[in-house]
This record gives structure tokens, C-alpha cells and sequence, in this order.
């Protein structure tokens, strides 16, 4: 890493600064939902598709999630799971066997009643003779359908762990949508599995909430929260949820991932038992566990800045794009050559235990546009080689974590082909360091811990639109009084978002109800 640092202490000139003009139309400040849009579209990352609340991911999109699943399928292999598949539809009678479940997820259930159209009118619609004995539901989750497996699969205590683990895509009929936050179709992960006892069951539950925790913070950048969410805002028919809370730069919290233990819930409903060793029959405790491609949006909201998309280098599709300045003359060919052994080096060179992803662009469009397509779209490092560098020996440089000078001016530095070459993977580790370090510092000093009162609280998040989170003294209410609680916070268009797992112990009262508080909870607004 140490060449990296030596390399990158460049002197600057002394200019009068400049006011910096981004290569977005909105920034941050101006209007941060209106600008979280431009990023994804001018990083080509996804577009509408035509249907409400779906769309279409594009490669740059698309590859960052390629990414994170290969990164996280590494992870969830390691701990013993297995992938499978399981059907899109599910027949309406399996989510009728749990109301619990059914019941957190009816508003968003899309249902298919007929298997064939007929023109009527001029138009086509449903054949009214094609009509299915039994509605499916369009997968929303599959606890339902895995359980119904699980009760052919599991008959004796020694078929017991059962450790699976699916990528497929859901639909969610959801009324208000946003691009990678919240579609009415999303991939996702979801992991499954049967335990012979609870704190088999319970074991698997924290230790994928681990496996998320590490994952987003290690490979995504991402710092987060983990801990267990309260009683209202548990998965539908868990027993407990547990989460990894991230905060966006506007100080909104997103639910990154969760992992749930579902207790004998979905076995009592499917029939999931098994004979003891001691010939017994017993139902099984099973967990469920997942994460989407709403990662994504948290990688944009934490890490994106006013030209774009910031992507962490673990994650990005391409570490290291080279962009040749030609301008179709006959040394061209010698600046594709040069940049071509470039890559062909860089492939050749290992960073986080895997080879570098390096890109020639090629395309005939100028040099500058190539580069800002670049800038917006967040790929690592951006190389510029133009006829002069090619004739020095050269490349110019620019770090997507540090685009500008101190004088406002685009941060190019020009330096030794080999110099690079021998820098450039400890550059990688750099930017995701640094990506990672910035996120934390924004996290970590934006949760309050002085808040001991409903006044305070209201205070708090009224005073700036985006204030972070506070951490409060929470009695864990039940019933009437948890409603009370969230009808208060609903009210001031806040959420409590999870009890952290290494929070200090409650030492006062509950600031909602007054009794003795038994933890701590964070309350914010959220996505």
C-alpha cells in the first residue's frame, strides 16, 4: 500500500479555486430523491420498463449485482448451504395454511386466475373455460412452498440440518415504487433451513445475520447496524427478525438484509416433523434469511456523490477502465497497443485474492465523453492515454474516491506506466478502504445517544431534514401499548429500526412509556 501513498502524493500548483461543475443536473443538496434518479440513469444502471414498478437492469447495473452474488454465494456456500430452485407459483391454499403470513402480505400478493386469453372485441382477455381450479400467487417468498418440501424431505432426526439456498426474482405488488429501493419485481437471495432444536435454529439465524453483516461491510463498503428488530416490525409468522441497518447520506435508514427465526410457525402449518432419536415425533424449527438487489440502492444513497455512482472496487463490474485518446490518426494504432498491453498486465495482477478486472474502451466516441461516462458510472480508476503519454511512457490517472484537486480542478496525475502497474492493486485496496472509512465516519457520528424524551425526539428530527438516527431507551412494550407507540411515531413519520446486538445496556426509563427501559432501540426515518 505503500507505493500507492507515495504515488499519490503528488504536489499540487497553487490555483484560485474554481467553483466544481458536476457532471450531474441535480445534486445532493438541491433534491437527493430527484438526484438519486439521475445517478441511476446517467450510470446506465436501469430504466422503466413499461409495467408499473418493474424494470430493466442495465450491464452496469446488472454486473454490480453479478458481484454481489458471486461474493455472497462464495459466503453462503462456505457456511454449508446448498442452492436449488423452486416454482415462481404457489398455489393460494399453501399461504391459506399460515394467516400470520398471509395476512402481512395479502395487499401484495399478484395472483394469476386463468392459463389462457381469447379474443373478445377486438381484444384479448381471460377465456372464461381457462380458469384454474386454484389461484397461484406470484412468488412473493417461498417459505410456504420450501416448507411444503421440507415436510417430503424431513422424516427422521438424522435428514436434520436441511441448508438450503435460492436466487430467483419476487413480486411484490408495492403501491409506491422506486428504482432498486422498492419494485414491484426484485432479485434476491433467500436461504432456508430445518433444525432439529431452537438453538440449532437460532445458531443459523445470527450466523447469517453475520454472513450479511460481514458482506455488506467488507464487500459492499457498506456499514451497518445489526440487531433485532421489535416486535412490529417482525417478518410476518417469525418469532424474531434480526436486520443490518445502513444509513444514507441523507441520514434515512435502509434494511439491508434479514435473517429470521420462524420457530415451529411454517411446521405446524406444513406438516414439517421428524421422529427424535428417542422415537418421538417433534416439529422442526426452521429460519429463513435474505437479500436483494435494494443492496444496490444502498451502494448508490451511501457511496454516490454529485457526479454519480461511486462503485467499491470488490463489487465493481470493471476495477480499472483505459480510455485511448484517438483522434484517427496514424498513431491510433500505437495508443491501442500501448493500452492493450496495459490491461493485458493489470488482468495479470491479483487484488482481494482475485485477478484484476481491467477494460480497454474502444468506442469511437471522444475521449472526454468516454471519461465522464466513466466518472458517472463509478468505475474505480479511470486511465487516460493519449499520443504524448504513449511517446513518454505515461498514464494519466484519475481516482473515482478523490475526482478533484483542492482547486476544484479534475484530479489527473500523470506518472509512469510501471509506476502504476506496480501500484494499482494497492490503489483497488485504497478506494475501498476509503469508500468503507468515509461511510462509517458519516454513520457512526450521526446516531444521538443524549435523547431521553418525546420532546427531545421530535426536536431532533425536526430540526433538520436529515438529522441521522437516534439510539433510545426502549421497556419493549407489547400490545396497546407498542400500538400507542407506533401510531406516535407513524404520526411523526418515524420508524424504530432495530435493538443493535452491541449496544450498551439500558440504564433509565423508556422514553415512550416510562418504565424501566430493558435495552436501547434506534429510531429513524427510513426508505
Amino acid at each position: 500500500m505503500g507505493g500507492a501513498l507515495v504515488l499519490w502524493r503528488a504536489i499540487h500548483s497553487n490555483f484560485k479555486v474554481d467553483p466544481v461543475k458536476h457532471a450531474l443536473s441535480v445534486t445532493r443538496e438541491q433534491d437527493f430523491a430527484a438526484w438519486y434518479q439521475a445517478v441511476i440513469s446517467e450510470a446506465d444502471m436501469a430504466e422503466e420498463s413499461g409495467v408499473r414498478g418493474c424494470m430493466v437492469i442495465r450491464p452496469w447495473g446488472y454486473g454490480i449485482w453479478e458481484r454481489m452474488q458471486k461474493l455472497l454465494d462464495e459466503r453462503i456456500k462456505a457456511t454449508g448451504h446448498e442452492n436449488c430452485y423452486f416454482p415462481l407459483f404457489i398455489p393460494l391454499s399453501y399461504f391459506e395454511k399460515e394467516a400470520e403470513h398471509v395476512d402481512g402480505f395479502a395487499k401484495e400478493m399478484a395472483v394469476v386466475t386463468h392459463h389462457r386469453l381469447i379474443q373478445k372485441d377486438g381484444k384479448l382477455v381471460p377465456d372464461p373455460e381457462a380458469k384454474l381450479e386454484e389461484p397461484l400467487v406470484v412468488r412473493p417468498t417461498s417459505e410456504t412452498v420450501i416448507g411444503a418440501a421440507f415436510s417430503r424431505w424431513v422424516q427422521s432426526w438424522r435428514d436434520l440440518p436441511v441448508l438450503i439456498n435460492q436466487w430467483a426474482n419476487v413480486v411484490r405488488w408495492e403501491m409506491r415504487t422506486r428504482m432498486f429501493l422498492r419494485t414491484a419485481e426484485f432479485l434476491w437471495q433467500e436461504g432456508h433451513t430445518a433444525h432439529a432444536t431452537v438453538e440449532e435454529a437460532m445458531e443459523e439465524t445470527m450466523k447469517m445475520l453475520e454472513v450479511y453483516r460481514s458482506f455488506a461491510e467488507e464487500c459492499v463498503a457498506l456499514p451497518v447496524i445489526a440487531g433485532e428488530k421489535p416486535e412490529n416490525e417482525r417478518f410476518p409468522g417469525a418469532v424474531a427478525t434480526y436486520s443490518i441497518e445502513a444509513m444514507m447520506q441523507d441520514g434515512k435508514a435502509l434494511q439491508a438484509g434479514t435473517s429470521h427465526f420462524l420457530g415451529t410457525t411454517f411446521s405446524q402449518a406444513q406438516n414439517i416433523k421428524f421422529q427424535n432419536a428417542e422415537g418421538q415425533q417433534e416439529l422442526a424449527q426452521t429460519t429463513s434469511w435474505g437479500v436483494s438487489t435494494r443492496m444496490i440502492g444502498g451502494l448508490i444513497m451511501v457511496h454516490g456523490d454529485d457526479d454519480g455512482l461511486r462503485v467499491p472496487p470488490r463489487v465493481a463490474p470493471y476495477q480499472v477502465v483505459v480510455v485511448p485518446m484517438l483522434r484517427d490518426t496514424e498513431e491510433d494504432a500505437a495508443i491501442l497497443d500501448y493500452c492493450g498491453d496495459l490491461v493485458t498486465e493489470l488482468n495479470k495482477q491479483d487484488v482481494f485474492r482475485e485477478p484484476v478486472r481491467a477494460l480497454l474502451d474502444r468506442r469511437s466516441a471522444k475521449a472526454a465523453n468516454k471519461r465522464w461516462g466513466w466518472v458517472k458510472k463509478g468505475a474505480p480508476i479511470v486511465i487516460e492515454v493519449g499520443g504524448r503519454d504513449v511517446a513518454g511512457g505515461n498514464v494519466s490517472v484519475i481516482r473515482r474516491d478523490r475526482l478533484y484537486r483542492e482547486d476544484g480542478k479534475l484530479d489527473s496525475r500523470i506518472v509512469a506506466k510501471g509506476d502504476f502497474l506496480g501500484a494499482a492493486t494497492a490503489m483497488l485496496e485504497e478506494i475501498q478502504q476509503a469508500l468503507f472509512a468515509d461511510a462509517q465516519a458519516r454513520l457512526l457520528g450521526n446516531i444521538d445517544k443524549s435523547i431521553t424524551s418525546l420532546d427531545a425526539l421530535k426536536a431532533y428530527f425536526g430540526a433538520s431534514k436529515k438529522p441521522g438516527w437516534a439510539l433510545v431507551q426502549w421497556a419493549k412494550p407489547t400490545g396497546a401499548a407498542l400500538d400507542k407507540v407506533i401510531e406516535w411515531l407513524k404520526g411523526e413519520k418515524l420508524t424504530l429500526r432495530n435493538v443493535p446486538s452491541d449496544a450498551e445496556a439500558a440504564d433509565g426509563a423508556c422514553i415512550f412509556t416510562g418504565e424501566k427501559a430493558v435495552e436501547r432501540v434506534l429510531v429513524g426515518r427510513s426508505y
